[in-house]
């Protein structure tokens, strides 16, 4: 159990590297200071949460799946669209399976059952969680344009194109039609308080 320990404690250093990596495509569009994996990661969980519940999924593993979805990261980096015409990366299920050699057996078949779901997209939780990967980046692609970022619509367009699920299709129409901090408003001028009495 010492060294399983050991090792679980160097692989959660690992997993906080996607918070130092940035995401690599968005300098081709010419974000000067992009997010970072993790950053992208957790609001894909939120959204992959919201879409399988309204899909009638299970939240919760959706969620699951989607928080591990690019933590093979950590030893790929991130490689934007453009470099993978000239690159052969292992499948995530490999990578995936060096990370997690050595953790304690419950963990390592947590993540590695995760990612395969994820990666295979054979359930309905895994289709929400790719559903929430693409809808993040739509959503990030607004919000740079929303800065003043202006070549970032093929970001959109890809983005748009791989949405599978009617609920994910359903919020990236509203997504595109609202501003990014078109919410603040109301919650400034208490707009969305309940009413009292």
């Amino acid at each position: 159990m010492p060294d399983e320990l050991a090792r679980l404690t160097e692989f959660v250093y690992e997993m906080g590297l996607l918070k130092r990596y940035k995401r690599s495509g968005w300098l081709v569009a010419g974000v000067a200071a992009p997010e970072s994996i993790a950053d992208h990661s957790f609001r894909a969980a939120v959204l992959a949460g919201v879409l399988a519940a309204l899909e009638g999924a299970s939240p919760e593993r959706a969620i699951l799946l989607s928080l591990f979805h690019d933590s093979q990261e950590t030893r790929l980096t991130d490689l934007p669209y453009l470099a993978k015409r000239y690159v052969t990366r292992m499948p995530n299920e490999q990578v995936t399976a060096d990370q997690v050699r050595g953790l304690p057996a419950p963990v390592a078949d947590l993540i590695t059952g995760s990612v395969a779901e994820y990666e295979q997209r054979t359930s309905l939780e895994a289709r929400c969680a790719r559903d929430a990967d693409k809808l993040e980046c739509l959503l990030q692609a607004i919000e740079y344009r929303d800065q003043g970022h202006h070549t970032i619509q093929p970001w959109i367009d890809s983005s748009l194109a791989a949405l599978q699920t009617p609920t994910g299709k359903k919020l990236a129409d509203e997504a595109l039609a609202t501003g990014s901090l078109d919410w603040l408003p109301g919650v400034v001028n208490g707009e969305d308080e309940p009413a009292v009495g």
